[in-house]
């Protein structure tokens, strides 16, 4: 990825057993050889053993979610074939996309498909058994949960974690730590310097209530917080790390539909004021279709279509993993029996 032109690419794809040769606009590396090259995740060509051929549904191979305006920049996440196996369970497999810069993507699928392995994955918190992930840059390959936020990737979780006896502006100056510029003798005799940092970082936590609306909660104990301000506070200490991508797993769980609305609003804040790329898992496809650019939908751990909300609400493989193929049929059935009466309605008249 070193070197990069503007030529064209060829994406492979898998045809009846053969490997045919597609052209396509993109980015190409010269430096790698030709008969390696698979295809673009995000305008990023991606190289892996020419031996190693996955299928042509695969949608590695079928497009990328990166939007106009991050294209010609690298992608903040390249994630090529990640994959995990607990046992003899493979929980994911051959899980690849890029998001851009400023992107906001969804990652969205059944109960048990495999979406928050795929953040443990991306965080560290598992170690991928196959596969890798290019954050900013570079691979997390040796990294640990620690090193990864350190590096701009930070996340919250479906079950929320807050340091419940603090109170809200502690918990996101305890996101704020890493950035201070003093040292335990400082903060025991409350040096000047210990003086000058607290009260930067008090109105940068004061400055993230604000986007949520939460100033006058900022003296409150977190744990007496309503649900849904319980989430917002955790997203806020999410941010305060200063991410460059943002990890969301179900934020708007326990929401209310008015609350869901407002947290569209922050979410696109977010990205427009900090111009950062989100990833979020979530289960309200209100939220989903009313934000997202690019979605990812995962089926037992695969990936079964990617793409734009309007594709993906119409997306067969998309509506067969929700409802069933027996519901399916039965949509079949009912408009064959609405036909039926149609005619006959017309033959009576």
């Amino acid at each position: 990825m070193s070197k990069k032109s503007d030529l064209k690419i060829r994406e492979m794809k898998e045809d009846a057993g053969k490997i045919v040769t597609v052209k396509q606009e993109g980015l190409y590396n010269e430096e790698k050889a030709e008969e390696n090259y698979t295809g673009n995740v995000g305008g990023i060509a991606v190289y892996v053993d020419s031996k190693e051929h996955y299928p042509a549904e695969e949608p590695y191979y079928e497009r990328t979610i990166l939007q106009k305006r991050d294209q010609g920049k690298e992608p903040i996440l390249v994630v090529k074939n990640l994959g995990i196996d607990f046992g003899g369970l493979t929980a994911v497999d051959n899980f690849s996309t890029a998001i851009g810069r400023t992107e906001i993507v969804g990652l969205i699928g059944p109960n048990g498909a495999g979406k928050t392995t795929i953040f443990n994955m991306l965080t560290k918190v598992y170690e991928p058994t196959r596969g890798e992930i290019i954050f900013d840059g570079e691979s997390t390959k040796g990294k640990n949960t620690r090193d990864i936020n350190v590096m701009g990737m930070a996340r919250t979780f479906q079950n929320i974690r807050l340091f419940d006896k603090l109170t809200v502006e502690e918990n996101i100056k305890v996101a704020l730590h890493h950035t201070t510029d003093y040292g335990l003798f400082d903060s025991m005799f409350h040096t000047p310097k210990y003086r000058k940092e607290e009260k930067r970082i008090h109105k940068e936590a004061m400055e993230f209530l604000k986007i949520f609306n939460m100033e006058d909660l900022a003296d409150a104990t977190a744990g007496s917080l309503p649900y849904g301000a319980q989430r917002r506070l955790e997203i806020m200490r999410a941010l305060a790390t200063k991410p460059k991508l943002l990890l969301l797993d179900e934020p708007a769980a326990g929401m209310n539909p008015s609350e869901t609305a407002e947290l569209m609003d922050v979410i696109r804040e977010i990205r427009d004021r900090f111009q950062i790329a989100i990833l979020l898992i979530e289960h309200d496809m209100s939220l989903v279709m009313g934000i997202c650019e690019g979605i990812a939908v995962l089926n037992y751990g695969r990936t079964i279509a990617k793409g734009s909300p309007e594709e993906i609400q119409s997306n067969p493989k998309v509506i067969e993993a929700y409802l069933g193929k027996s519901r399916g049929k039965e949509k079949k059935k009912d408009k064959k029996a609405d036909e039926a009466a149609e005619q006959a309605q017309k033959e009576v008249e």
